[in-house]
């Protein structure tokens, strides 16, 4: 397999994009990476996975998948050895890290909505905040119907008797 071959798989799967991350091709679902090219000049695809999915690809198949050095590598980014891999290895694992990037998103997309409903839920049944965002509102409304302000809006718009 080739650098060609790998971004024209990932970019075979439903919603990938093809971007760039520090001056290397990344792919990306809903805006985050799950895929690079990073290390293609060393023969290499770059996956994100997390460390249990990689610990399965290279158990099954050393010779085609390495962890990345470092940090990265022991939160599950894995080197894909790009001429020793088959199509068919390096389109099931270019989907699992697709279909694990996705979950992500769905998750964080989830958590993000339930913090909102708990600090909406929070403040409306605070008194306090209730009675603060009703006199700022007033204050508001006070501000934005003062003559000088209803006299601007009129002239703006031409509405001048």
């Amino acid at each position: 397999m080739t650098a060609s071959d790998f971004r024209r798989i990932a970019l075979s799967l439903e919603g990938a994009e093809e971007g760039s991350h520090m001056g290397a091709a990344d792919f990306r679902v809903g805006g985050r990476i799950f895929a690079t090219l990073a290390a293609e000049r060393h023969g290499y695809g770059n996956l994100m996975l997390n460390p249990e999915q990689q610990a399965a690809f290279i158990a099954e198949q050393p010779d085609v998948f390495l962890p990345v050095a470092g940090t990265w590598g022991r939160n599950g980014a894995t080197h894909v050895r790009l001429g020793v891999a088959s199509a068919d290895i390096l389109a099931g694992a270019l989907r699992c890290a697709w279909r694990l990037r996705i979950e992500k998103n769905l998750n964080a997309r989830q958590g993000a909505l339930s913090a909102a409903r708990r600090r909406s839920a929070a403040t409306t049944r605070n008194p306090e905040v209730i009675q603060m965002d009703k006199r700022r509102k007033a204050e508001i409304r006070a501000r934005l119907t003062t003559h000088e302000t209803l006299e601007s809006v009129k002239r703006r718009y031409g509405l001048n008797d």
